[in-house]
């Protein structure tokens, strides 16, 4: 079994209505991709994903505004009450980008310190994004007592400092198919250290398609390809990643685990 951890079905060009839909979750199935955390980014587009997969038993959702979308503002209640739905299990897609967004840093904080406060006050983990923001993300997380709650840097593309600091604070660190690509040897040299019980894989798609889908549209059954590579890197086999993987998820996201009766 495999899980993609973190997924944007609603941004899937390749699945525009539920028939291709659910060809892309065909494709999923056939690669033991089991289960899906489909992840929020825009406080607008909540309702609009929910419904999108609702048809979908084996797809759980977070709750949450990206850091490049917070020019749109923020409304800590309406996240609060998504949350409320049974099959949220997290809170975000939140955090800090300053390579992208550099001009709504002070936004940028405001409303991660929102959601972290948030998500300790509703006992669900967060699904953080960093890039560029090393110190500020750690220092925020500390500040706001996440350990409580616990989470998950996604799409990790940090040094080996950044992913101890989180990992101390009680968080994972999930790897995407950015691992696959030529130029990311200062990543797969960071994967390889982290403990088996703080790994997460995922696809982040429909972005970031791993080698050898590059250029294509990435669809939640590449994160099998994330997985191979992962386990050859590690030297370990795939079976095994596999299975600590998904362990890992439930022990992260235990609405998830209760939805399944795990």
């Amino acid at each position: 079994m495999l899980i993609d951890s973190h997924c944007h079905l609603d941004r899937l060009k390749a699945a525009p209505d539920s028939a291709s839909l659910q060809t892309i979750m065909n494709n999923a199935k056939a690669q033991g991709v089991d289960y899906l955390l489909c992840v929020n980014v825009r406080q607008q587009g909540f309702e609009a994903m929910r419904d999108k997969v609702a048809a979908f038993n084996n797809v759980f959702l977070s709750s949450g505004v990206h850091p490049l979308d917070v020019q749109e503002g923020l409304n800590i209640e309406d996240i609060k009450r998504f949350a409320e739905d049974p099959r949220v299990v997290a809170i975000g897609e939140t955090g800090l980008d300053y390579f992208y967004s550099n001009d709504t840093k002070i936004l940028q904080q405001q409303c991660f310190e929102q959601q972290i406060a948030l998500a300790v006050e509703v006992n669900k983990p967060l699904i953080v994004h960093t890039r560029d923001a090393r110190e500020d993300t750690i220092n925020m997380l500390k500040a706001g007592n996440a350990d409580k709650v616990g989470g998950v840097l996604h799409c990790f593309t940090e040094n080996w400092e950044m992913a101890k600091a989180a990992i101390d604070l009680g968080f994972y660190i999930s790897v995407s198919g950015i691992v696959t690509f030529k130029n990311a040897g200062e990543l797969r040299s960071v994967i390889r250290q982290v403990p088996k019980d703080r790994l997460l894989v995922e696809t982040d798609s429909p972005y970031l398609a791993p080698v050898p889908h590059r250029g294509q549209e990435n669809q939640p059954a590449y994160v099998r390809d994330v997985a191979e590579f992962v386990a050859e890197l590690r030297g370990e086999k795939f079976e095994e990643l596999a299975q600590y993987t998904t362990d890992n998820f439930f022990n992260l996201f235990n609405d998830a685990a209760k939805l399944v009766g795990r």
